[in-house]
């Protein structure tokens, strides 16, 4: 599944986060979201860095943000 197809809904942050790292080879394909959840879920640059680069591709019209009911992000 590529970025775009995975976050053609509305996906919670890191969920999207994953996905991008996954994009970009950090995670396997056969890595799954709970192995990985601690990533995102404490405060480590790598994690940092994918909620990060999620606010960039926000800011430059690549994807939309909403921050409720949680902070989510989807292709428009």
């Amino acid at each position: 599944m590529d970025l775009s197809e995975g976050l053609a809904d509305w996906t919670d942050w890191d969920g999207a986060a994953f996905l991008v790292g996954r994009s970009l080879g950090i995670f396997d394909a056969s890595e799954t979201f709970p192995e990985t959840k601690h990533v995102f879920w404490t405060d480590n640059p790598l994690g940092n860095a994918l909620h990060e680069v999620l606010l960039q591709l926000a800011a430059a019209g690549v994807l939309e943000r909403r921050e409720e009911p949680d902070e989510q992000f989807r292709r428009p």
